[in-house]
């Protein structure tokens, strides 16, 4: 699979940042991984060193290419974080296999489905996964080669334990090029069907060059990877890789308590978070006065973070760590940053105001542009399509961490993709716009916003005006009704302990100061919601879809 680049001849493979690594500090860890606790509490931890790393995954890549796992076979990679799961990926990008990763949490079926769309030819997983994929035989019809990591029971194949005995001497990475594919990354679905994502060797390489230079960050660094996907970037970048003790697709859930000791066991000096679990740790560290020097920085992603969620866990920090949060997507990432102090000074008041949420100033050579809002495919770029300055329309991008196409997947191509001087400009399928500072502003995704007869209202920018009530947790703008006749319902999910006021009392000061703004006047229906639907992979993307089928169900 190809993407029309230059330099797209250029040999390129994400693998060899480990193996330079292994040279510069082989016996720092790379990975580490709690196995159990004492009798005192105390976490016990396995790890492996880079060299260790390095070697591991040179003799796994032997294994994988004698049984057949070699240069662009699709292979379905079901491996829990793990000290398995870094050799295995990283002995993957060394024979140039593609390895294919989805999102288990959301369910199932859709993830079957989505290893189906992707036609792999190997699965490599652990027993549960095998026996996940012998329920749904039809979908994994094109696979010739199956691992299994941990004991195999019922089925056939190999095991990694064969794989692993096949290995020896060092294994030279293949010279894959900057435009071959390196992976398969499926997207959630939270706004729509998931989508293969694919990757090449020169995005991954691009977007380690964008992390280390945005977040400064240096060889020696501690990593709590709190999303797996994301500690796929420490080897590279010469951090250690510390695997939390949690549910990754329950950030929401986590145990504040593990992720603290973690941080302070292993002194944590990064740590990539969703909001969720930054509330949920901030919450419980500010009620215990809980203190994390060791962090130099926290970078927040999945969705908008709120100054009030910021505020919180800085509270926790030291000297001049700050929170960053990130914005971007599957197929474009990173796009831009900002830091917590220029928020809680400058920003956050604009924020509530209803100027949208300030995700900073774009990463180095990546060009963003706001165009007119368009739901029709747009094939080729052109200069009529960017808004006036200041103006709110679509979110683009063109740069190379740019995914360039999806995989086999010609309509959502048309609909996300932009041909635009023999390179893709990716339509971030957001809506925003920059001030004059060149900051990008964020205000909602495309497809959340609500046409009425009138005008259209933008979700991230109206629902800072209700979330500024005290007794509101969020809120959530959705449309009822058919397009460019919708009426627009505000859903509130009340805090925990919002007092003895009444919904009745709390709606009617809702609804004051709807009235009250030019922004949300249009809005006259207030609905409380229990506790909003969230994506699975951040807990922190609200399903506006979904809660706008329950707001007409509400409604009728």
């Amino acid at each position: 699979m190809k993407t029309t680049r230059p330099n797209d001849s250029e040999v390129v493979n994400v693998a060899t940042h480990l193996s330079r690594m292994a040279r510069l500090q082989p016996y720092k860890r790379a990975v580490v991984y709690p196995v159990g606790t004492d009798r005192n509490g105390r976490v016990a931890y396995a790890h492996l060193t880079f060299r260790q790393l390095d070697c591991e995954s040179d003799r796994l890549a032997h294994g994988l290419v004698k049984a057949g796992i070699a240069r662009g076979t699709r292979t379905i990679l079901m491996v829990r974080p793990s000290l398995a799961f870094f050799t295995l990926v990283f002995a993957m990008f060394k024979c140039a296999a593609v390895p294919v990763v989805v999102d288990p949490g959301m369910g199932i079926r859709r993830m079957v489905g989505c290893f189906k769309q992707s036609r792999p030819a190997a699965f490599i997983g652990i027993p549960p996964a095998h026996v996940i994929r012998t329920l749904f035989p039809k979908n994994f019809k094109t696979v010739k080669i199956w691992v299994t990591v941990g004991r195999r029971w019922f089925w056939g194949g190999l095991t990694l334990k064969h794989i692993r005995q096949t290995g020896g001497k060092r294994f030279s990475a293949v010279k894959t090029r900057k435009d071959e594919t390196a992976a398969i990354l499926f997207t959630t679905g939270s706004t729509g069907p998931a989508k293969g994502v694919v990757y090449t060797h020169g995005n991954f390489e691009a977007q380690i060059h964008h992390i280390r230079s945005r977040f400064d960050i240096e060889p020696g660094e501690i990593d709590l990877p709190t999303f797996p996907l994301y500690a796929l970037f420490d080897p590279a970048l010469g951090m250690t890789a510390v695997i939390p003790d949690m549910d990754p697709t329950r950030p929401a859930h986590v145990d504040a308590r593990k992720i603290i000791k973690a941080i302070d066991d292993q002194g944590v000096t990064n740590l990539p978070a969703s909001p969720a679990l930054l509330h949920r740790v901030g919450t419980f560290g500010r009620q215990f006065g809980v203190k994390l020097p060791s962090l130099k920085r926290v970078i927040t992603s999945g969705a908008p973070i709120s100054a009030d969620n910021i505020e919180q866990f800085s509270s926790l920090l030291v000297d001049d760590a700050q929170i960053h949060p990130g914005y971007g997507a599957t197929e474009a990432m990173p796009v831009a940053s900002i830091g917590s102090h220029e928020i809680l000074a400058d920003t956050r008041k604009y924020t509530e105001q209803g100027y949208g949420v300030c995700v900073g100033q774009p990463v180095d050579n990546i060009e963003v542009r706001i165009i007119n809002i368009s739901d029709d495919p747009i094939g080729q770029w052109s200069d009529n399509l960017p808004v006036k300055e200041g103006d709110v329309g679509e979110i683009t991008v063109k740069g190379a961490m740019v995914t360039g196409q999806y995989f086999e997947n010609p309509q959502a191509d048309r609909l996300a993709k932009i041909k635009d001087n023999g390179g893709i400009r990716h339509r971030m399928g957001d809506l925003g716009w920059m001030d004059a500072k060149g900051r990008l502003w964020f205000c909602g995704r495309k497809n959340h916003r609500v046409i009425t007869e009138k005008q259209t209202l933008f979700t991230i920018p109206c629902e800072a005006i209700f979330n500024h009530h005290p007794r509101v947790f969020r809120s959530a703008l959705v449309g009822v009704g058919p397009r460019h006749h919708q009426i627009p319902v505000i859903c509130l999910e009340l805090k925990k302990s919002s007092g003895n006021k009444s919904k009745k009392a709390i709606q009617n000061e809702v609804l004051k100061m709807a009235a009250d703004n030019e922004l949300t006047r249009p809005i006259k229906t207030v609905l409380f919601h229990r506790g909003f639907p969230v994506d699975i992979r951040h807990n922190s993307k609200i399903f506006r879809e979904k809660l706008a089928r329950w707001a007409q169900k509400k409604l009728k």
